[in-house]
């Protein structure tokens, strides 16, 4: 592949190491790529107001894919371009769908950010994957009053890829499902919805085709987005899914393996 006029990477397991932070070495390599004039663009699972930190870190304030594709975000205007919602109706059959597809599991949403409504909100018991969430604890029926770009299953104990594969027996009209960490947690998007949506809209942006674009992922919600680039690399850490799927696997999170591939070019 020539030089990419894009560069598409998640962030979590990917373009950060296992400290959260990304090393000198891609620093660099970032610095040259800006040089010259080519876009980084953060695609995750990430909603924004917890993809800042990592823009920081890069130095970095462009278009950003967030919530597995549902939101084109602009982090340097803080301006959300495009979004892809469940409206209230279709929030209550997903969430009635997913107390039967996964009895047991707490549930959660995402909202895209409006005046005077929380962003995160999870029904009582919902058990969190990350430290330090920033949620309102809502009662259940509360979960579907206000649009939102996602939809959150938790049940510990059952892996990512068994609970992935009931919501897509029961739900699989309805919902995208994928995941991003394999301890129990799947996340559910408009149908149709995944990175590669929402990568396509910032390349249109940008006015960049998908035979330019690279990308780089670790997860299963990284997989239609290698699919669509022009060319797709795996971290070396990668889930297999993700691998056997990819152009390229390059090394792993912790060992440059972003920068490995980007040094070919810049």
């Amino acid at each position: 592949m020539r030089a990419p006029r894009l560069v598409a990477s998640d962030v979590d397991g990917t373009l950060l190491g296992a400290d959260g932070h990304p090393g000198a070495r891609l620093l660099a390599v970032l610095d040259r790529m800006r040089d010259a004039a080519v876009p980084l663009v953060l695609a995750t699972g990430r909603p924004p107001r917890w993809i800042l930190p990592v823009c920081d870190a890069i130095g970095q304030r462009g278009l950003c894919v967030a919530a597995n594709g549902a939101v084109l975000w602009d982090a340097g205007a803080d301006r959300v371009l495009e979004a892809a919602e469940f409206d209230t109706d279709t929030l209550g059959e997903v969430i009635a769908g997913l107390r039967v597809a996964l009895p047991g599991a707490g549930l959660a949403v995402e909202r895209v950010r409006r005046p005077g409504v929380a962003e995160f909100c999870s029904e009582p018991g919902f058990e969190h994957g990350w430290p330090n969430s920033d949620h309102v604890e809502v009662p259940p029926d509360e979960l579907t009053a206000v649009p939102a770009m996602k939809v959150l299953a938790r049940r510990p104990g059952l892996s990512s890829d068994a609970m992935a594969a009931a919501v897509r027996d029961g739900l699989g009209e309805l919902v995208d499902v994928t995941f991003s960490a394999s301890t129990g947690l799947v996340e559910c998007s408009v149908r149709g919805v995944t990175k590669a949506h929402g990568l396509a809209q910032a390349a249109a942006h940008l006015g960049v085709g998908a035979e330019e674009v690279v990308a780089f992922g670790d997860m299963p919600n990284d997989l239609e987005m290698l699919r669509w680039a022009g060319h797709g690399v795996a971290m070396g850490n990668a889930h297999p899914e993700l691998a056997a799927a990819a152009d390229e696997v390059t090394a792993h999170h912790d060992e440059d393996g972003v920068a490995l591939v980007l040094e070919r070019w810049f």
